[in-house]
């Protein structure tokens, strides 16, 4: 009569065993996944920021055919697209991106800075247009002085870049921006103020240093600002200081200018060379 008793006794023991061979077994699953999705996400970071931005692409493109339905990970595609300057692939992967759940207004503020890089500056005003005015940040005022200064409505241009400045910690590319835009329009004193103080803010920036040296060239200033730069910079400087001489008329100056550049620079200046064989002949 004690073995029936003994047999379920063993039946028991053994299915409370296996009932907790499968519980230690889906925690184990639910740990590796969660240790899965720590590691996806980490690496996404990595991608997005220190990958190289075609193996970035290529990366976004196999997670994006697996998981279609994350926007984090369509995000992911259209930012690696841009990084990899492949804009015209960008443009409709951020369009995707912004029809989706989850959407966000800085989305929108990407896909029409994407679409302005590509020249398609009408549909990136529309597209800048849906966002509420509530959305005031620098990405988006710096993309709305670019298209007022492509329409020529210069006091919405000026009013955009003065906004876009105050809400950023570095304005220096902003600045420099907002320079050419006076500097294309004849305000030559004012553009280099702002290209004086892009540099201020990023003693690296040599777009800005070269625009200050054509803000004074059209002023028919050609002495150089007092600046950071080094000896190659200085020379390359010289060299865009004297062709703005010759495009004054001031030929004798811009040779001058150029044989300075030649000097200057620590190895063969092949343009400042040719522009002054050119002349002499």
């Amino acid at each position: 009569m004690r073995h029936p008793i003994l047999l379920s006794a063993c039946l028991a023991g053994v299915l409370l065993v296996a009932g907790c061979a499968e519980k230690e077994d889906e925690t184990v699953e639910r740990a590796f996944q969660d240790v899965n999705v720590v590691d996806e996400s980490n690496l996404n970071d990595v991608m997005l920021t220190v990958a190289d931005p075609n193996e970035a692409v290529g990366y976004f493109t196999r997670t994006t055919k697996e998981k279609p339905d994350r926007i984090d990970l369509q995000r992911g595609l259209a930012y690696s697209l841009v990084r990899a300057k492949r804009f015209t692939e960008a443009a409709p992967a951020w369009e995707k991106v912004t029809t989706m759940e989850g959407a966000t207004a800085e989305d929108s503020v990407a896909l029409a800075d994407t679409l302005i890089r590509t020249g398609n500056w009408a549909k990136a005003e529309a597209t800048l247009d849906t966002l509420p005015p509530t959305h005031e940040t620098f990405n988006r005022y710096r993309l709305e002085a670019m298209l007022a200064d492509s329409n020529e409505e210069w006091t919405k241009s000026d009013s955009f870049y003065e906004i876009a400045t105050g809400l950023t910690t570095k304005p220096s590319g902003v600045l420099n921006n907002w320079g050419y835009s006076k500097l294309t329009r004849g305000d030559y004193k004012e553009a280099e103020r702002l290209f004086g103080e892009a540099i201020r803010q990023d003693p690296t920036l040599f777009t800005a240093k070269n625009n200050l040296v054509l803000a004074r060239g059209a002023q028919q200033d050609y002495s150089l600002p007092v600046i950071p730069m080094d000896q190659t910079e200085r020379a390359q400087l010289l060299h865009t200081m004297a062709l703005s001489a010759i495009k004054q008329g001031d030929v004798s100056v811009g040779k001058a200018l150029l044989r300075d550049a030649i000097e200057t620079h620590p190895q063969h200046f092949e343009p400042a060379v040719r522009a002054l064989n050119a002349l002499d002949t």
